[in-house]
């Protein structure tokens, strides 16, 4: 095939190639579309190359084969051409159609006999091509552009090979530059999928071959550019209808493509690429039912931006193993393998051989196995016969994944993030092989674990945006300010980060709503109040399925028992994110059974907000103790009640009058005396105490109580009746500390003496200028020693704490982003 030559892009004289599929041509609205398409590309010459209507071919095939009526099936295909004829108002062409489809009938009746041969067959099933072209010729001019009309047999020559349809280049060229010279319209509609051996007789280049005569015709007129039209956005880094998050491809390289073609991608005939490398010819695969999409784009250039750019399944295969100890070091064993499977007619996909050579596998079409296990059994009679080689198995249902993208060539680590991904969604890989290009590696599993393998494969090598399925348990304050803010990012985060958050399943206390989908919808409370009744088992299956790698379990209530299931969650593979206190403050055993499972699984489990809401207190402490500094001391304010109630008294109001405000803003509990009491503030010093290394409990702690144990015992409603009785301590308090500030602090020593209380602070300590219900947390250090770290900001407040959860969960994101 000789070489293009150059041409100036801008008064380019090649023709553009379009090829469009049966789906794009299927009935006159679709043709009406690819007429505008055709017309709005704007080019001064275009080779338009069609299929059959959608499923012509089908019915054909079935047809030459004896499986249906033809009588019935005829008259419906004719109704179907005959709607297009009478849409282009076109009454030669429904005279031509009704000799044509009774022509095809005579076939058929020929084809029923002994004598059918294949060229009869060929005539048979390439008639919906011939019926397509004149079709949307008829329409072409219709609309105003008028354009020639090829037969394809009348100048493709093809002869028979095992590796397929093989064009007669030389005669080819010759025929199209005859035809040509005596049809020089520069618009022709050409038959796909058709041809003619040398001997004249009718062939067809094999199913999906029409891309192929695209491609050939694009060669023989040193075309521009190649546009495969057909019902998808360009290639798709997966396939969709396994992997929903699938993404067009805006580029591939010719190898990739044909990587990704091999092994099962719906992406191009195979063949059709070896005209177009041979000769740089780019082919787009776009979609007519969304011409504004700028699809695919094929060529030479080799992008390696990401590491694998697609992902492709072949199913229908099986797993051919020969296994033995006699088969170590001894010289062509694989030679064997492979000579008896060649005279079987067996092809193999896949091998793979350990370095031991104890065996050699064989991936195989499933449709041979049985002939292939045989022919290995003979071949190999003798050693299986005297225990050399164990024997034969054979493995049905398989299917191979293969990763493609030039971009793992000299990377390290691809295949191991292709299997922990896999692995991670609890796939057993049965084979696994990579070629010496690196362009591709291929695994082997079960045919009912793939769309789960498939799924988790496209999130670890980020194909579509980092997706986490998500359940929230508490849909209280915090909850419903956590889901609102998550609605209202969700697109955002999508966009601009590859980061998406699909909240699945939503819990209070007596139900729960589960989603297939991951768009918050605006009614989501209503949701959860008429579904069905909670039951956390199937709520955590829901939110980790398997085929979404990773699973988030969000609990903003305050249940002690929700928190003795994070362990069993952690190790199952669920991050954990809360803003309550019970777990990281709890008994010290359950808490460290906590921590071993996150770290056992790698599973995260985030508690930021436990402390200071959405400020970065425990975020803080980590990173000090990570970079090697040493913890002296921890002090500060951590009660937003607390702080706003000391920051506001000054002995000019009672105490009690202070509190009833607060009480009636909102700042405290219910009760009161849940803050008053200092275990609130204890919990969250425990949780900074063991984040710091101490293996501290709740009952080590000093903690002093603002209330009286008389108060204590009261009512709710009594308790508030009598909040007066706390004024006389604390102005006591306030007159003692003579000009020094009351703050309620919380403080741990370098030792581990833990005690929460009222304290007097100076003025130069940074909690006696704290604002309305600020939170503060002093960290000194071994390198901030003589001026402590301060973090300082609102510690409360649903929105804020919210925020921080919020935060933990983006935390979790990235982590993922880094280690996927």
């Amino acid at each position: 095939m000789p070489s293009a030559p150059a041409h100036s892009a801008s008064q380019d004289p090649r023709p553009c190639v379009h090829k469009f599929g049966g789906s794009s041509l299927a009935d006159g609205a679709c043709q009406a579309r690819v007429s505008r398409i055709l017309r709005d590309a704007g080019e001064p010459a275009q080779l338009i190359v069609v299929s059959a209507l959608q499923g012509v071919t089908n019915a054909l095939v079935a047809l030459s084969e004896g499986k249906d009526d033809a009588t019935s099936v005829l008259a419906d295909l004719l109704l179907r051409h005959l709607a297009l004829a009478e849409a282009s108002a076109d009454a030669v062409l429904h005279d031509w159609l009704r000799r044509d489809f009774d022509a095809c009938a005579t076939l058929l009746a020929q084809a029923r006999g002994a004598d059918c041969d294949e060229a009869l067959r060929a005539r048979i099933h390439g008639r919906g091509e011939i019926w397509s072209a004149r079709c949307l010729q008829s329409r072409l001019r219709h609309d105003g552009r008028d354009c020639a009309l090829l037969d394809a047999r009348d100048v493709l020559t093809v002869h028979r090979h095992e590796l397929g349809a093989q064009v007669d280049w030389p005669r080819s060229q010759a025929a199209w530059t005859a035809w040509r010279a005596r049809n020089p319209n520069p618009h022709v509609v050409i038959t796909g999928f058709i041809a003619r051996e040398a001997s004249g007789a009718d062939t067809t280049l094999g199913r999906n071959g029409s891309d192929y005569s695209a491609a050939i015709f694009a060669a023989l007129s040193d075309a521009r550019e190649l546009t495969l039209w057909g019902d998808t956005d360009g290639v798709l880094s997966a396939d969709p209808r396994r992997v929903g998050e699938a993404m067009s491809l805006p580029q591939l390289s010719y190898a990739e493509a044909c990587e990704l073609a091999y092994f099962g991608a719906r992406v191009i005939h195979p063949q059709t690429l070896l005209p177009a490398m041979r000769r740089a010819l780019p082919i787009r695969i776009r979609n007519s039912f969304n011409p504004a999409h700028p699809g695919t784009r094929i060529d030479h250039e080799h992008s390696g931006a990401t590491a694998v750019k697609g992902l492709s399944a072949m199913p229908g295969m099986a797993l051919l193993n020969l296994e033995g100890a006699g088969m170590l070091g001894v010289p062509g064993t694989a030679e064997r393998v492979f000579g008896a499977l060649r005279a079987a007619g067996v092809s193999v996909s896949m091998i793979s051989q350990g370095s031991s050579e104890h065996s050699i596998c064989c991936v195989i079409r499933d449709a041979d196995a049985e002939r292939a296990a045989h022919a290995l059994r003979l071949a190999f009679a003798d050693e299986i016969g005297d225990g050399r080689i164990q024997g034969v198995t054979l493995t049905r249902d398989i299917e191979v994944i293969a990763a493609v993208g030039d971009g793992m060539i000299g990377q390290p680590g691809v295949a191991a993030r292709l299997l922990s991904g896999i692995a991670r969604a609890q796939v057993n890989v049965r084979a696994i092989a990579q070629g010496a290009s690196e362009r591709s590696i291929s695994v082997a599993v079960g045919a009912g674990d793939t769309t789960r393998a498939l799924r988790a494969a496209h999130a670890a090598f980020l194909l579509s945006g980092q997706t986490l399925s998500i359940g929230i348990i508490g849909p209280g304050q915090i909850g419903t300010a956590l889901l609102e803010q998550l609605r209202a990012a969700q697109d955002r985060l999508r966009r601009e980060h590859a980061i998406d958050l699909r909240v699945r399943a939503i819990a209070n206390s007596r139900r729960q709503w589960l989603d297939a989908g991951g768009d918050l919808p605006a009614d989501w409370r209503a949701r959860v109040d008429s579904g069905a009744a909670a039951d956390l088992a199937a709520f955590a299956a829901h939110v980790h399925p398997g085929h979404l790698p990773h699973a988030v379990i969000i609990d903003c209530s305050a249940s002690d028992t929700l928190a003795d299931r994070y362990a069993g969650w952690l190790q199952a593979g669920i991050h954990v994110i809360t803003p309550s206190k019970r777990a990281a403050s709890g008994p010290l055993a359950r808490w460290q059974g906590i921590c071993m499972a996150a770290a056992r699984s790698g599973a995260q489990m985030r508690y930021e907000a436990s402390v200071g809401a959405g400020l970065p207190v425990i975020q803080t402490l980590r990173d000090l103790i990570d970079t090697g500094d040493a913890l002296r001391a921890i002090d500060g304010v951590l009660s937003g009640t607390l702080s706003w109630l000391f920051n506001q008294y000054d002995g000019s109001r009672p105490f009690s009058a202070l509190l009833r405000e607060a009480h009636a803003r909102g700042y405290t509990e219910p009760d009161p005396r849940d803050d008053l009491a200092g275990m609130d503030v204890a919990r969250k010093l425990v949780i900074l105490a063991r984040e710091a290394g101490r293996a501290l409990d709740i009952g080590q702690i000093a903690v002093e109580s603002l209330v009286p144990p008389a108060l204590m015992a009261l009512p709710r409603a009594d308790f508030l009746a009598h909040l007066q009785e706390l004024d006389a301590d604390i102005a006591a308090r306030h007159a003692r500390a003579r000009g020094r500030s009351l703050r309620y602090l919380a403080r741990l020593d370098a030792h581990g003496h833990a005690e929460v209380g009222l304290a007097e602070v100076a003025d130069s300590h940074a909690a006696a200028h704290l604002r309305a219900t600020d939170n503060l947390v002093q960290f000194t250090t071994r390198r901030y020693c003589d001026n402590p770290l301060v973090v300082q900001g609102p510690g409360a407040g649903p929105e804020v704490t919210a925020a921080g959860v919020f935060a933990d969960l983006l935390r979790v994101a990235g982590n993922l982003r880094r280690n996927p």
